[in-house]
């Protein structure tokens, strides 16, 4: 794919398959994505714009859904991890967690944190039980949040201090607002704490999606480049769910403006090596 000997990773993307599984979550209004999004597609489009690798989130909750993209990863092997969802209230986690292992491109677990009643879902004992059992088995833990659950965030890490931990889409600011705060002063507790990450990801769905620019994004790229450092960052398409508001290539252009004031070390980490480092992604 890509001649650049350092590797370029796509560190948030999905697929979907409307006749094998149920997304609640996908409700009318969101009719450009009622349909399946598979590999195939996601191919040329990475290939067009420098992306090597790839990391699959889950984009529901169902673990027959990390078998279903591990499988299609042979034909497929730029898709290089697989972030599935898991029951952290399972009786059998640790079990689970072991023999999910097994497969080497298996490297992260995700719930919809987001969408739960219970804005203090993260800190429930049961909850705080099944992620101390991810942190046992070094398996990192992708943060769905939105802005009103940051202030619980250095109480989790306090209860599991070892669990290695990524903020998906900057904990969805409110970018059409123009908004920055409480979001920044919640966000710079949260960066003091080094096992926590950041994706760079999901941005332009949280601006204006009929109207949005990539100096719209600027300022929160370059507020998480400021408290987390780029050494912290990863970059994420959020593909297929970025096209409610554009394209593949739209997001990685406007990504690539936003963090144009990084080195191009600096860059080459966050587009690329952060995430193998942080998922320990096998090699290619």
């Amino acid at each position: 794919m890509n001649a650049n000997p350092k590797p370029t990773v796509d560190a948030h993307q999905h697929f979907w398959d409307l006749d094998q599984f149920e997304y609640p979550w996908m409700t009318p209004d969101l009719a450009v994505l009622r349909r399946n999004y598979l590999p195939a597609e996601l191919s040329p489009q990475i290939r067009r714009v420098g992306i090597d690798r790839t990391v699959f989130v889950q984009a529901q909750m169902n673990p027959a859904e990390i078998d279903w993209v591990l499988s299609m990863t042979a034909e497929h092997p730029w898709i290089a991890g697989v972030v599935g969802w898991l029951d952290l209230t399972a009786d059998d986690l640790d079990e689970q967690l072991s023999r999910r292992r097994e497969h080497p491109k298996f490297v992260g677990v995700r719930h919809p944190v987001h969408d739960e009643s219970d804005e203090r879902w993260l800190l429930r004992d049961d909850i705080v039980r099944g992620l101390q059992t991810l942190s046992r088995h070094d398996m990192p833990y992708d943060l769905l949040l939105r802005p009103p659950h940051l202030k619980h965030i250095p109480e989790l890490v306090r209860r599991v201090p070892n669990l290695r931990m990524v903020i998906d889409h900057l904990a969805k600011p409110l970018i059409a607002r123009g908004e920055l705060e409480p979001w920044r002063s919640e966000l710079a507790e949260i960066a003091r704490l080094p096992q926590i990450h950041c994706k760079v990801s999901g941005m332009i769905t949280e601006a204006d999606q009929a109207e949005w620019r990539a100096a719209d994004l600027r300022p929160y790229v370059e507020t998480v480049v400021e408290l987390f450092g780029p050494e912290r960052l990863m970059f994420g398409s959020d593909w297929p769910v970025c096209r409610l508001a554009g394209e593949y290539s739209e997001v990685v252009a406007s990504a690539r403006y936003a963090l144009s004031m990084l080195t191009a070390d600096e860059q080459a980490a966050v587009f690329g090596q952060n995430a193998v480092s942080f998922y320990r992604l096998p090699a290619p």
